[in-house]
């Protein structure tokens, strides 16, 4: 069909699911053609492609690399962390995929078993994953950022064949070194791999070395790599990963994603959400492979449809603040992907960076991760006046967008801080505790209307634990899926993300989400980021702190956090003022930009922080502690 209009291709996909599907399923290969579209006769689980056969490799690389593409670049990485880069060409990066895949069924690894990746931004990352799925392994990649401990956890639930990792990586000019903190997982872990494969880099001077166990990268290509390894044919509900999402409380979930949903859904995103088409577009996206958006937008989905993708190694700053916008203006890059608070990060810093760099090429800046603020947009728009900047929203649990303009059908209008408007496969609502559709403008939770569409959850659930995956299904009646997101849907039917239902503060009786106060304070001409969270208070039940970074050139002073206050007191009401503000450089956060609340509110109530593996710079949370202990001292006057 000759699709006209977001609503319209949203529409059909809902009301014809089989059909839209299974068209979209032409555009990518198959050994055998799916004829059984959707089997959605065991819900919650929703099936695509049922009969079809397939496999995650061959799409990104044999029918590129062997091709017309052989000589075009695939995977692009940039260090700024060590001085490296790199451009494959799609041929290239096929003989080294085809070389691991190898070695790991020298090592032999068959159908089924398991891999966990703990590497660092490097392009045997991504060879490793490709490799892994090749032969019908499945990869599970740990943000090599997580803690032995969070590490040890998911080894005892994974029961990897083999464990890759490499001596060291580095961030802004830090070294970090890997191998130990695998051997202290692997020591803190029930379960042992066969053999851990290591990356020498040549960064840590003292690696670690048990005889027996490790084996070395390099060695094991030249004495066990193989030039060809056909790949295997993989049903289409055969599983291709797990990925552990991190939570903030109990044990990490392994989100097992199918093989043929996941290719048809990613490739169907890349043309209609984000408008690439090969020998046009190159993307860079700035996450990290631990996580899904890297998983989906800086492995798979730019492979699939033959395009560039950039890998990068490093920070927004390093080694200096203008390095992104370097990169993109060398590659000619026409989409870039990244985090809100990247932005909010860069703008700190003066628009020079950016408005002296060709990058009349970038056509689009897509984000996620957490709510877009007001402020951040209007400073990306300013200085990037030629692109549109994209917010929209989706879950590890998606593995491709749930909420989003899609300009490569319709773009629409844009409001700052929404993400639009459900995307095609999706049927997204605002609903009470009770599955009811909560009346435009109020307040309610996000759930999507079943079936889910491929890629997703859906098809495969939580790995070994149905029951965690049936409770996505049964906290709200009415068959609906839980995003454990508060949302309110406008009357122009655009969804506004209120932030997760755990980031909710009670003061008086009156609830409100985080997101509501923190647009309220970002609004601030000198805020360039701020939190707040919530602490029990005896009389309300809780009062607001409030943490603000600001921009360059602004001081904290009395006038300027009664300013502050002024600014919720107008915008949402006196009884949300803070009862406290406090000024600070940096906030706690995890390596995947998303600010930890509980640690703040930890600290704040003298209690147990939990799990800080994932923290960004430790540094910030003995600031923010000696902010809180001498706010306590000011409330105390």
């Amino acid at each position: 069909m000759n699709y006209k209009t977001h609503e319209e291709i949203v529409n059909f996909s809902r009301t014809n699911p089989s059909e839209f599907w299974g068209k979209e399923a032409e555009d990518v290969f198959w050994y055998k053609k799916p004829t059984k579209i959707l089997d959605d006769s065991n819900p919650p689980y929703y099936k695509w492609f049922v009969d079809g056969k397939t496999n995650l490799c061959y799409n990104a690389l044999d029918r590129h690399a062997l091709g017309p593409k052989r000589g075009t670049a695939s995977l692009i990485w940039e260090s700024p962390e060590t001085g490296n880069s790199r451009v494959y060409t799609y041929y290239e990066l096929y003989k080294e995929v085809n070389k691991f895949a190898g070695v790991l069924k020298n090592l032999g690894v068959v159908k089924g078993d398991i891999i966990i990746i703990y590497l660092p931004l490097v392009p045997e990352a991504v060879i490793a994953m490709l490799a892994c799925v090749r032969i019908g392994a499945i990869h599970s990649v740990v943000f090599a950022g997580f803690s032995e401990d969070a590490l040890s956890d998911r080894i005892d639930d994974a029961k990897p064949k083999l464990i890759l990792t490499a001596d060291a990586g580095s961030r802004n000019g830090k070294i970090i070194k890997l191998k130990g903190i695998v051997d202290r997982g692997i020591d803190k872990s029930v379960e042992k791999p066969e053999h851990v494969i290591v990356l020498n880099r040549k960064l840590d001077p003292d690696l670690p070395w048990i005889e027996g166990r490790d084996i070395d990268w390099h060695e094991q290509l030249t004495t066990k790599g193989e030039q060809y390894v056909e790949p295997e044919v993989m049903n289409s509900t055969d599983p291709s990963y797990i990925l552990y999402t991190s939570g903030t409380t109990g044990k990490p979930k392994g989100i097992v994603r199918d093989t043929g949903g996941y290719l048809v859904g990613l490739n169907a995103s890349m043309k209609y959400i984000y408008d690439l088409q090969p020998d046009r577009d190159v993307i860079f996206s700035t996450s990290d492979i631990g996580w899904i958006v890297g998983h989906s937008y800086i492995v798979y989905a730019p492979l699939i449809i033959g395009i560039p993708t950039i890998m990068f190694e490093g920070t927004p700053v390093y080694p200096d603040e203008g390095i992104w916008w370097r990169i993109m203006e060398k590659y000619g890059v026409t989409l870039l992907w990244t985090a809100p608070t990247a932005l909010r990060m860069l703008k700190k810093f003066p628009s020079e960076n950016i408005k002296e760099r060709d990058l009349t090429s970038l056509k689009y800046v897509f984000l996620a991760g957490e709510p877009l603020d007001i402020p951040t947009y209007e400073w990306a728009k300013d200085v990037l006046s030629n692109c549109s900047i994209i917010d929209h929203f989706w879950q590890t649990e998606s593995g491709w967008p749930m909420i989003s303009n899609m300009p490569g059908i319709e773009e629409l209008p844009i409001k700052p801080g929404s993400p639009t408007k459900s995307v095609i496969g999706y049927e997204m609502l605002v609903v009470d505790e009770n599955g009811n559709e909560m009346p435009l403008g109020e307040k309610g939770i996000l759930v999507a209307k079943p079936p889910l569409p491929p890629g997703t959850i859906g098809t495969l659930g939580i790995y070994k634990n149905p029951e965690r995956y049936k409770q996505y299904w049964n906290t709200i009646p009415g068959n609906l899926f839980n995003t454990y997101d508060y949302a309110i849907l406008d009357e122009d039917k655009y969804f506004w993300i209120l932030g997760r239902a755990d980031e909710v503060i009670k003061i008086a009786a009156h609830r409100l989400g985080t997101r509501e106060l923190e647009e309220a304070v970002s609004s601030h001409p000198a805020v360039v980021e701020t939190t707040c969270v919530g602490v029990d208070d005896a009389i309300k039940g809780s009062v607001v702190i409030t943490f603000v970074v600001l921009k360059q050139g602004y001081e904290s002073s009395e006038t300027l956090k009664e300013e502050i206050k002024q600014k919720v007191a107008t915008m949402v009401g006196v009884f949300a003022v803070p009862k406290a503000v406090e000024i600070v450089t940096m906030l706690p956060k995890t390596r995947s930009g998303k600010i930890m609340r509980r640690v703040l509110k930890g600290i704040y109530e003298d209690k147990e922080i939990g799990d800080l593996s994932t923290i960004e710079d430790g540094a910030s949370i003995q600031e923010v502690a000696a902010a809180i202990e001498l706010m306590k001292e000011e409330l105390k006057k």
